[in-house]
């Protein structure tokens, strides 16, 4: 799920959605040039209001913008990856420390919807909505934490993951698990903190190990194509 910290972004905001949508599909791969004159097109929108999309996309570590070549979609290295998520893990561990000692009951409920939108959208096969809800569940758990900072860090974590994963992940097809999901509620519900950390870890770690960290192969593909 692409936030960003800026309220009434508007279609710049949209923009950065679709592009990272598109990356998050692999329809727009690692390296694939984003050419203002084109997105200018697909959105019906002015070339500056492009730019400040791709700033805002820039700034998140999803597009790369070389001087006098234009803007390119990121191409995280290997050590880049498992550095994000080794701070991933760090980020979430507290995430969870803050959520159970001072989650309410009141707010169960709202995981577990969540929980069944994930169980629905992984039933439709709905790839898009997949994707905007397995990372949503991370984000909600960092709304509930009571923390705006760790929400703010996790939102970026999360985009920046997102972008590796579709690198360097070995099958095409890619779901964070809404059993995995379940079981964390379950834990906070109970607010066994040593069991959600232990949940916690293994479920990302079960995300970075559909990775290959060895090498990464951008296909690149035509961009009018990937966003309509």
């Amino acid at each position: 799920m692409y936030q960003r910290k800026e309220v009434n972004a508007g279609p710049a905001a949209e923009i950065c959605e679709r592009v990272w949508l598109s990356i998050a599909e692999r329809k727009l791969r690692p390296g694939t040039r984003l050419k203002e004159e084109q997105l200018a097109e697909v959105f019906e929108v002015s070339r500056a209001r492009v730019r400040q999309a791709l700033a805002m996309l820039e700034s998140d570590g999803l597009v790369t913008i070389l001087p006098n070549r234009g803007a390119f979609v990121a191409e995280p290295g290997v050590d880049e990856a498992r550095d994000v998520f080794h701070f991933r893990r760090q980020v979430e561990a507290r995430v969870m420390e803050r959520l159970i000692a001072t989650i309410d009951a009141k707010d169960i409920p709202r995981l577990e919807a969540h929980l069944t939108m994930e169980r629905d959208a992984d039933l439709r096969g709905d790839t898009t909505a997949t994707i905007r809800l397995s990372g949503g569940f991370h984000l909600l758990l960092a709304e509930l934490s009571g923390s705006a900072f760790l929400s703010s860090m996790l939102r970026d974590l999360i985009s920046r993951s997102t972008l590796i994963t579709t690198m360097y992940r070995r099958h095409v097809h890619h779901n964070c698990g809404p059993d995995e999901h379940a079981a964390l509620i379950e834990s906070i519900r109970a607010r066994d903190l040593n069991g959600a950390l232990r949940l916690m870890e293994a479920h990302l770690r079960h995300v970075e190990e559909e990775l290959d960290l060895t090498e990464g192969v951008p296909v690149l593909r035509d961009l009018r194509e990937a966003l309509t």
